[in-house]
């Protein structure tokens, strides 16, 4: 049987529900964070809980726990779903009341919701192994893509858009035509130069927590790194491409919107990375 974790109690999953005027089902008004499972401990788990206290407090949304009881949730979630492999997804709204656009002029209590699942990370590494392909569309979000909320339409269109296209992950652009991020990932480019290029960590992406994992694994292999937006075209023509995610590690882009990048294999540089990422782990 598979739990959930929702207010207080752990449930079977299919019971699990919450208030049809819960703000974050009807407004969107929650985060969300996600940790990797792997051999039964969250990966860069520090990270993922300092940008939950900032996604919160961005949001003026009370922390419903602190993070020692949010650890022994998850603990006993991962126990009680034999989850030793796999994900953890967390979602805060704030809370149930009364449907009105403004906060809510009463103190309400946050809604939280727990769940974990199994993945399988020999299929993932085999995927990392023959690479991916992307797609580029259009950065239809909003203006603070560095909160991470549950408002994913934009996200969810761009996925949609990439799947129905035979592509794993779609590259939004932004006005300006340079890439800002993946529908759920970072991207990045490696320049002829060996140069790795990702957008800097504005308001136009979400700090990814694997991203900035990268960075130090990246100085310590004593390469440069450039923080900028870069143009499809730039993609088009690098030395390798690769997204990164707390789900998906390092995985390298063998083409992007038909173009094949260099050889159309795995880029080297782009496997030390995930290889480095995974033993610091």
């Amino acid at each position: 049987m598979r739990f959930a974790y929702v207010n207080g109690r752990f449930l079977p999953h299919r019971e699990a529900s919450i208030h049809v005027e819960d703000r974050g089902f009807q407004f969107a008004d929650a985060v969300y964070e996600v940790w990797s499972v792997r051999k039964g401990r969250l990966m860069d788990s520090d990270g993922h809980f300092q940008r939950l206290e900032r996604s919160l407090g961005e949001l003026r949304i009370p922390a419903p726990r602190s993070r020692a009881a949010l650890e022994h949730i998850i603990s006993e979630l991962l126990r009680r779903n034999r989850v030793t492999n796999g994900l953890v997804y967390l979602q805060v709204s704030r809370g149930q009341a009364r449907r009105d656009h403004a906060f809510p002029k009463q103190r309400i209590t946050p809604t939280i919701v727990l769940t974990c699942k199994r993945l399988d990370h020999a299929a993932a590494e085999t995927r990392a192994e023959r690479g991916i392909t992307v797609i580029t569309t259009p950065d239809q979000r909003w203006a603070r893509c560095d909160i991470k909320t549950v408002n994913l339409l934009p996200n969810v269109l761009a996925k949609q858009a990439a799947h129905e296209a035979g592509a794993v992950e779609a590259w939004q652009v932004d006005t300006d035509g340079h890439v800002t991020e993946g529908s759920s990932t970072n991207a990045w480019i490696v320049t002829k130069a060996g140069k790795l290029v990702t957008r800097q960590a504005d308001h136009g992406i979400l700090h990814g927590i694997t991203r900035a994992r990268i960075f130090k694994c990246a100085q310590e292999l004593g390469l440069e790194i450039e923080e900028r937006g870069f143009t499809p075209q730039e993609a088009y023509d690098a030395r390798e491409a690769f997204l990164t995610s707390a789900t998906s590690f390092v995985t390298p882009v063998i083409a992007i919107d038909n173009h094949i990048i260099a050889n159309g294999e795995p880029g080297s540089l782009a496997l030390t990375l995930r290889g480095a990422y995974l033993r610091e782990a």
